[in-house]
């Protein structure tokens, strides 16, 4: 596999070069939808680039220099409801200080009541492991962090990053593995989001005041250019089973999917903001972790 396109990533592909080989891929028939055709770079356009892995499948690499910010996509649609898959191969050796993230957010609504379900994997010292940085904002309110240990290198391949979203419960999976589950709890008084409709996006950027130990460490900048690349989304529409008056609706399962997320969680959790006594001892845990 190749991990970047046949030239250098100190210098790379024009972007309009590389939309033009795009551009005619996608004319192809029976090529599979591409990752171009589904997003559009919101920023850091000049230094960003799509590239063909293999026929029928881009990547898209995000990048990060000190001059530039860093960048990021959107997707072309806003959803509301439906599982969100993508393959992301994370920046390699010493990444301190960077940040890529897998996201759902909405358009124009204002920051005080806007949902927002986040994945950002926070970048560290080659050799350690990276972090994987969980949140859920409905209706403004956030503050629901849990953080996980990958028990894999990501930086040397592309794995699977997941979200489902639908009006029951928000998961979050690595590999198919489901390491968060967020439940509806509007009905006891626990914001949920329902009602927003959200974009997929990525992005790529500094955040060493916070990112690596709690911003002890910082961005090595003579390791930039630092990337990130993405490819393979599916959007999977949030749709009821035959029977089933809403998506979210179906009965429960075996018992598979509790037992496959607490056995992810004793192993890989590393902070969960309901276990945080230091950080509510004066105002009391938020009414879901207190739910039986």
């Amino acid at each position: 596999m190749a991990l970047l396109p046949p030239f250098s990533s100190r210098h790379p592909m024009p972007l309009a070069a590389a939309l033009l080989l795009l551009i005619a891929m996608a004319a192809r028939p029976g090529v599979a939808k591409l990752l171009y055709d589904q997003v559009d770079i919101t920023w850091g356009g000049d230094h960003s680039f799509f590239y063909m892995e293999r026929e029928g499948e881009d990547v898209l690499a995000l990048c990060l220099e000190e001059t530039n910010g860093g960048s990021g996509f959107a997707s072309k649609d806003a959803y509301l409801f439906g599982r969100f898959d993508i393959d992301i191969m994370l920046v390699t050796n010493n990444s301190a200080g960077t940040v890529a993230t897998f996201y759902l957010m909405p358009d124009d609504v204002p920051w005080p009541y806007h949902d927002e379900i986040d994945l950002e994997f926070l970048g560290n010292a080659t050799g350690e492991p990276y972090t994987l940085h969980t949140n859920v904002f409905a209706n403004g309110v956030g503050g629901r962090e849990q953080q996980f240990r990958l028990w894999f290198d990501p930086t040397t391949d592309f794995h699977t990053y997941s979200i489902e979203w639908n009006p029951k419960h928000i998961i979050i999976l690595v590999d198919g593995t489901p390491v968060r589950a967020f439940t509806n709890h509007a009905s006891r008084g626990v914001p949920f989001p329902t009602w927003q409709q959200m974009r997929l996006q990525g992005t790529l950027w500094n955040a060493d005041q916070w990112a690596t130990q709690g911003g002890r460490v910082k961005t090595d900048w003579t390791q930039a250019p630092f990337y990130a690349y993405y490819r393979n989304l599916r959007v999977t529409p949030c749709v009821p089973s035959p029977g089933v008056a809403w998506c979210g609706d179906e009965p429960a399962g075996s018992g598979w999917f509790e037992r496959r997320l607490k056995e992810a969680q004793k192993k890989h959790m590393i902070y969960d903001y309901c276990v945080d006594e230091k950080r509510f001892k004066d105002k009391g845990f938020p009414t879901e972790c207190t739910m039986e």
